[in-house]
C-alpha cells in the first residue's frame, strides 16, 4: 500500500478532508495524473512495512494488528517544575508545556490508529461559533465510539541495564493534592481540519493534557479544563533527554473496589 494511499485513509476515515464548517459538501475531483489503463505504473516505496505477522510499521510507528499496540520514540522534555498542557507533543510544538517530545508526525501516528480501526471520538472538540471561535459546546458521540476511543498511555526506558515501564499517568502530579494524575483513559479524537490545515500536524498537538482543539488525544479525567494543576510528577520522571518508547493500548478498566 502506498505512502498516499496510507495517508489518505488516515484522512478520510477520520473526517479530515470534508469540507470546513458553513462549506457544502464538494464532488471529489478526479486527479489528472491518472495513468491510462495500458500504461506502466511505478511503485511507490510503501508508507506502511510487515515486520512479521502482525505488526507493521509507519516510518518510527511500530503497530500490532493483533494486539492493537502502537510504539513510537520520544523523549523526557520536562522533570520538575513547569506547568504542563500536555503529555506529548512534536519537537516543533509547544514543547515549553510539554512532559515528553517526539519526532513522529502526527499524520503518521493517525495512520497506525486508524488502521488499528480506532473510532475516533470528537467529543472533547469544542464546537465553533459561525465566526469560528470555540463555544462551550461539545458534540455528542455514541457510547459505543466512546469506548472504542479509550486507550492507555504507557512509557519504557532504560535504566542501567534493565527496562522499566510505567503509565504515563504516574509521571504526571497534580499541583494541590501532590497525587498522581488518575488512571482515566486517554481519548483518541482523530485532531481535526481548519482552513485546509490539518491541525494535529500543523500545531505538533500529539496528547493533551488540558483540552486541545487540534491535540490528535486528550486526556479524559477530572481538571481536564485547567492548565494550572498539573506538573511532572518529582523523582519519578528520568533526567531530561532520556530516551522512552511510548506504548499506546487499548483502555483496559480496573476493577471497581468493593
Amino acid at each position: 500500500m502506498s505512502r498516499g494511499i496510507l495517508l489518505l485513509l488516515a484522512l478520510t476515515s477520520t473526517g479530515l478532508l470534508s469540507a470546513e464548517p458553513g462549506e457544502k459538501d464538494r464532488a471529489p475531483v478526479e486527479p489528472k495524473t491518472l495513468p491510462a489503463p495500458e500504461q506502466k505504473v511505478t511503485e511507490t516505496q510503501p508508507a506502511a512495512k510487515e515486520l512479521d505477522g502482525d505488526r507493521l510499521q509507519v516510518g518510527e510507528v511500530i503497530f500490532n494488528r493483533k494486539t492493537r499496540e502502537i510504539r513510537f520514540p520520544a523523549a523526557v522534555n520536562m522533570t520538575d517544575g513547569e506547568i504542563l498542557e500536555f503529555a506529548i507533543v512534536h519537537s516543533t510544538g509547544k514543547v515549553h508545556e510539554s512532559l515528553l517530545i517526539t519526532e513522529v508526525p502526527a499524520i503518521e501516528l493517525n495512520v497506525a490508529f486508524k488502521l488499528l480501526r480506532y473510532p475516533e471520538s470528537p467529543e472533547f472538540y469544542a464546537e465553533r461559533e459561525a465566526d469560528g471561535t470555540p463555544s462551550n459546546r461539545f458534540p455528542e458521540v455514541k457510547q459505543e465510539t466512546k469506548e472504542g476511543s479509550r486507550i492507555d498511555i504507557g512509557v519504557e526506558w532504560k535504566e542501567g541495564d534493565k527496562t522499566r515501564t510505567a503509565k504515563i499517568n504516574e509521571w504526571i502530579a497534580h499541583g494541590t493534592t501532590g497525587e498522581s494524575m488518575p488512571a482515566d483513559p486517554w481519548v483518541y479524537g482523530g485532531s481535526m481540519i481548519y482552513k485546509g490545515n490539518y491541525l494535529a500536524q500543523a500545531t505538533g498537538d500529539t496528547a493533551a493534557i488540558y483540552l486541545s482543539n487540534s491535540a490528535l488525544i486528550n486526556y479524559s479525567g477530572k481538571d481536564n479544563n485547567s492548565d494550572e494543576v498539573w506538573f511532572p510528577f518529582p523523582k519519578r520522571v528520568p533526567p531530561e533527554g532520556t530516551k522512552v518508547t511510548v506504548i499506546i493500548t487499548p483502555h483496559k478498566k480496573t476493577a471497581e473496589k468493593p
